[in-house]
């Protein structure tokens, strides 16, 4: 669990060093300088190619999490306000539960429906402003792109029970980029000049908030049931706020600290319920079957199927 709030948490940070070193003019550029070296990276580091179906899944799995989804959260960015955008991408919780059932066999417990439900009411405790105007674009644009992460992050966890994370991590990443480098050339132009601080910032979002959260991310999506990763994630926004409020003095009233407890509240009882739920391990000829939860110190791990984001 420690290791998958990671990920969430390095995410949320992304949003001070966004806003306090990186260009604000350049989305998509800053998006593609995002993934790609990190997917370069980590492919790197894993010295391995992808081999057969897993060159299309890669290319799929590179569109729907890191993409075409952030090409659809900079278009909500710039026709929500945050605090819509974020309630919207916090219903992933409850959407990777759902498609979990499915597509992984991870059939819903009532805690961790429940700590789902108490992370979003937390979310929008915690985000939302009154009088936030609703774009039906921006909005669409939102919700698509977190039924395409949530989708994605199932299908990394469906589709591989037993490839090392670091390649199928570095596998996406570098699809995705690499998609995003024509999409930010015509949008964006020429790729932005960056001063020092700005590569800096560049290579913490890049190193830490995509290289190592992705990583820790998919390790947990392996180990936890779905559902629970998802509520996990949902410290994203509680980093982003507490961050906002040590580092640049935004305010953090009643109101907020009442919206992080709801949803460290939720992360607790879907922590509980991730204990309490019986791993499904896939097996090499693509079947499942039902095991009670595997000691750490077993001989041969067992890689577990019942095991967001925004970044």
């Amino acid at each position: 669990m420690l290791l998958t709030a990671v990920a969430p948490v390095a995410w949320g940070s992304t949003y001070y060093v966004t806003r306090e070193f990186l260009p604000a003019d350049d989305p998509l550029w800053g998006a593609a300088l995002r993934a790609l070296p990190a997917g370069l990276l980590l492919l790197v580091l894993a010295r391995r190619l992808p081999r057969g179906a897993w060159w299309w899944r890669s290319a799929v799995l590179g569109v729907l999490n890191v993409g075409a989804f952030f090409v659809l959260v900079y278009v909500a960015s710039t026709r929500l306000p945050s605090s819509v955008a974020s309630t919207v991408m916090a219903t992933s919780a409850i959407t990777l539960m759902l498609l979990a059932w499915p597509l992984l066999g991870e059939r819903p417990a009532w805690r961790g429906l429940a700590g789902a439900s108490a992370g979003l009411v937390g979310v929008v405790v915690l985000v939302v402003e009154g009088g936030a105007a609703v774009d039906p674009w921006g909005l669409a644009a939102s919700a698509t792109a977190m039924l395409m992460s949530s989708t994605g992050y199932v299908l990394t966890k469906r589709w591989a029970p037993a490839e090392p994370m670091t390649a199928v991590t570095a596998w996406q990443l570098t699809a995705g980029g690499l998609l995003l480098l024509p999409v930010a050339a015509v949008v964006d132009g020429a790729p932005p000049v960056l001063d020092a601080s700005a590569v800096a910032g560049f290579a913490y979002v890049s190193l830490v908030a995509t290289a190592v959260a992705f990583v820790a991310w998919f390790t947990g999506l392996r180990h936890l049931p779905a559902g629970a990763v998802g509520v996990i994630g949902l410290l994203n926004p509680v980093t982003g706020v507490l961050l906002g409020t040590l580092l640049a003095d935004e305010p953090f009233g009643p109101r907020r600290a009442a919206g992080t407890m709801l949803v460290l509240g939720g992360v607790l009882l879907a922590a509980r319920s991730a204990r309490q739920t019986p791993r499904r391990v896939r097996t090499g000829a693509g079947s499942s079957t039902t095991s009670s939860i595997v000691s750490r110190s077993a001989a041969v791990p067992a890689r577990s199927t019942t095991a967001q984001c925004s970044p």
